[in-house]
């Protein structure tokens, strides 16, 4: 029995007739399946494998500013689509209650994310300014786990010159001390907003960053960008303005499918457990399109995990095709999975890491790829 009801004293439930506009939900849609702290009845967490929690803080953006009703909005879309995936158990535990301060809400969300992923969670933040992911790496740190991240994001928020912590929250997470970033990824950032010198900076700390175009372009080598990470930020700036209106910052960047499949990828990995989505602004939303478009990002998450749990473990390699290849003078095993046809490739130290059949062609060319000479680099 995992005994997590004291989670309630940083939570407020959630309204299921507010949510449901005293409609009520149908039969098989998520609003009929999803265990929901309502008032005083909170749900018994030892079934369900995917947690969803809000938290509206937006001081991060500028103090003054209040709580975002974002969640509840979002509610009202993810809980009218219909439960597919009967193999993935899911509760809502209602949303992080307003702090004081901006520190307050942060240490509420940061106990929530580590309380249950330590109960061997998976969590879906549905945010708020995207300073918050602060609180998601050290729901991690606080527990001195060493992890691998990726941002989903428009800019890269290491802006130091800029006063809200929401511009510059970054810095904090890659170089704070002691740090347990052991790799981060920057996915979908739109050179014009960032600064030449801050991808020299994240190229000298061995981080990989991607443009918008090439995530765009080569999206199934962000797969394996995403299996490792243990934790993914994606703010919705990342999203075309046409895809996401109530998140406004860029007529271009991803389209709305796009950012499915990305949601999709960080499902399907076998170790992230905590996956927030951030930057969303109900006021601005038409037609509650982006409200929409973010219960879709939930829907194919669930989707990820639910193929993911097909995947067999490396150690079964019966599961899996074996490739034997040799370059610059290295010899190296790929094994692409018979389930669902993910790559991995063998680094000298005998691990695996996550590649994809790109990464084999150029292998079996007898060129060095590009992923296994930045693992070598970092390891």
């Amino acid at each position: 029995m995992i005994e997590l009801q004291h989670l309630m004293d940083y939570l407020n439930p959630v309204s299921l007739a507010e949510i449901s506009d005293d409609q009520g939900f149908r039969a098989g849609q998520m609003g009929k399946q999803v265990l929901v702290y309502e008032e005083d009845a909170f749900p018994d967490l030892d079934q369900p494998e995917l947690i969803l929690v809000g938290c509206g803080e937006q001081r991060g953006l500028g103090m003054g500013r209040a709580f975002s009703v974002g969640a509840d909005q979002i509610r009202k879309s993810f809980y009218r689509s219909f439960y597919w995936h009967t193999d993935i158990r899911i509760a809502d535990i209602g949303n992080i209650k307003p702090g004081a301060s901006l520190s307050d809400t942060y240490a509420a969300l940061k106990l929530v994310l580590s309380e249950l992923t330590d109960a061997g969670k998976r969590v879906i933040i549905l945010g708020g300014s995207h300073d918050l992911s602060l609180s998601q790496y050290h729901s991690y740190a606080s527990r001195s786990q060493l992890i691998e991240a990726a941002c989903i994001d428009a800019k890269i928020d290491l802006d130091m010159e800029a006063l809200p912590q929401a511009d510059h929250f970054l810095m904090e997470m890659l170089t704070g001390e002691p740090n347990f970033m052991k790799h981060y990824s920057h996915l979908a950032f739109q050179s014009y907003y960032v600064h030449p010198y801050m991808l020299e900076n994240m190229d000298k700390l061995r981080f990989d960053c991607f443009r918008v175009g090439t995530v765009k372009e080569q999206i199934d080598e962000m797969e394996p960008v995403l299996r490792n990470c243990r934790m993914v930020s994606f703010d919705l700036s990342a999203i075309a303005h046409a895809y996401a209106p109530g998140s406004a910052l860029s007529p271009n960047g991803l389209n709305g499918e796009e950012a499915c499949v990305l949601a999709r990828y960080a499902g399907m990995s076998p170790v992230v457990n905590s996956f927030g989505i951030y930057g969303y602004q109900p006021g601005s939303d038409v037609q509650n399109l982006t409200a929409q478009q973010i219960s879709q990002m939930i829907w194919y998450f669930i989707d990820g995990m639910s193929k993911g749990k097909r995947e067999a473990t490396l150690k079964d390699r019966e599961a899996f095709y074996e490739y034997n290849t040799a370059f610059a003078e290295v010899e190296t095993v790929f094994l692409q999975s018979k389930k669902t046809g993910r790559w991995w490739m063998q680094l000298p130290d005998t691990r695996f890491i996550a590649c994809s059949y790109k990464d084999y062609v150029i292998a079996s060319n007898n060129d060095i790829p590009e992923r296994w000479l930045r693992a070598q680099e970092r390891s």
